[in-house]
């Protein structure tokens, strides 16, 4: 499926840390597959900023950082999946695998640890984003 070009995909990337938000703009980069749109950076590192983003609305996928301080991205993940309808696709960012268990508690749509590997990101990331696409784009007869 083609996609026009002034299309683009909102990514909102949730960190109080400079160099984590960095790590995920740089592991999704501008297209983290062939076949999605272009993607826009909303970086926040507060919880106040990531509820204001997502009130404006347009935003495809949350990226938190579950460690976070002093609001985690797990709890910010609950928070928003209770609060926001619609709430777009949250991948959260885990300190050690065995904290799956929390994503899981968090409804987090995927989760991916720390540190952050750029495959294991741009997949999962790509997964939430086709599903989303695929969701939004009204189907042709």
């Amino acid at each position: 499926m083609a996609h026009t070009t002034d299309e683009t995909l909102t990514v909102l990337v949730y960190s109080d840390d400079r160099n984590t938000r960095e790590q995920v703009t740089l592991a999704l980069g501008r297209r983290p597959a062939a076949d999605l749109p272009a993607i826009e950076y909303l970086e926040c590192a507060t919880t106040p900023a990531v509820l204001k983003a997502l009130e404006r609305g347009g935003v495809d996928l949350c990226v938190l950082d579950g460690e976070a301080v002093p609001a985690g991205g797990l709890g910010l993940t609950r928070q928003l999946k209770d609060e926001i309808y619609g709430c777009p696709p949250v991948l959260v960012l885990i300190g050690r695998p065995q904290d799956s268990w929390l994503a899981a508690w968090s409804r987090a749509d995927a989760a991916v640890s720390h540190p952050v590997d750029p495959v294991a990101l741009a997949s999962a990331a790509t997964t939430l984003l086709t599903a989303r696409v695929a969701r939004r784009t009204p189907a042709h007869h």
